[in-house]
């Protein structure tokens, strides 16, 4: 093959995987996977789980779907309320937790109304089954414009060492986890008002719980905590 042909190929080669790459990038994503779970993944017993539930629990017996990616995998459930495994947990290492609280009932985000009371305080209860030092643990629910899903859900993770240091903007404190969103509210209201943002909630060393939240120009759950076992 002459120089002038090889060249052509390479560069007819590389035009083609950029394009497939442009287009995978532009295809939508999935923003209702999380509901799908909690509405159909839940009851392996029931019938038709299989052909129903897009990512069975781990151990069904579901044909293709063994992998963790595949798979969920409850932690604790209520009437209202789901813990399970984030994705990111996937070939982590043992000790690393990324989990997830995510409500029964369709709920969008931040900028719902009602939101579940709730669901903070089993979200606390998950989190310290998993995360021994309650010093350590964040629950973090990303903005309508950060988050990647359209179903309300709160991560549960590690606060990084340093985070402690940047609790700061619109805080406040809390005695217990049923007060949050009041607070998180009243956060908002304050001058100038937010209509979008992030809530993080840790241990306050000196009783009780802190609440932040945050504006678009700041993603708490990358800035903040242990999002990934990277």
């Amino acid at each position: 093959m002459n120089r002038f042909l090889r060249l052509f190929f390479l560069t007819a080669i590389a035009l083609l995987v950029s394009t497939a790459s442009a287009a995978d990038a532009a295809r939508p994503r999935d923003r209702n996977v999380l509901w799908k779970i909690v509405s159909a993944c839940l009851g392996p017993e029931d019938a038709d789980y299989c052909q129903r539930c897009i990512s069975p629990r781990a151990g069904s017996a579901c044909a293709g779907k063994q992998r963790c990616e595949d798979t969920s995998e409850p932690w604790d459930t209520n009437d209202e309320f789901v813990a399970m495994r984030d994705i990111k947990m996937c070939a982590c290492p043992a000790g690393f937790v990324h989990g997830l609280v995510i409500p029964r009932a369709a709920v969008s985000g931040v900028e719902a109304r009602p939101l579940p009371q709730g669901i903070w305080p089993f979200a606390w209860a998950a989190a310290r089954k998993k995360i021994d030092d309650p010093a350590a643990i964040a629950l973090v629910v990303n903005s309508a414009r950060q988050r990647a899903q359209d179903q309300l859900h709160v991560h549960l993770v590690r606060l990084r060492a340093d985070a402690r240091r940047n609790l700061s903007g619109r805080t406040t404190s809390v005695a217990g986890l049923e007060e949050v969103w009041n607070a998180v509210s009243r956060l908002a209201a304050d001058n100038p008002p937010l209509d979008d943002y992030s809530v993080l909630v840790a241990n306050d060393l000196h009783g009780g719980y802190l609440v932040l939240i945050a504006g678009n120009e700041r993603n708490l759950e990358r800035s903040m905590t242990h999002r990934t076992c990277e």
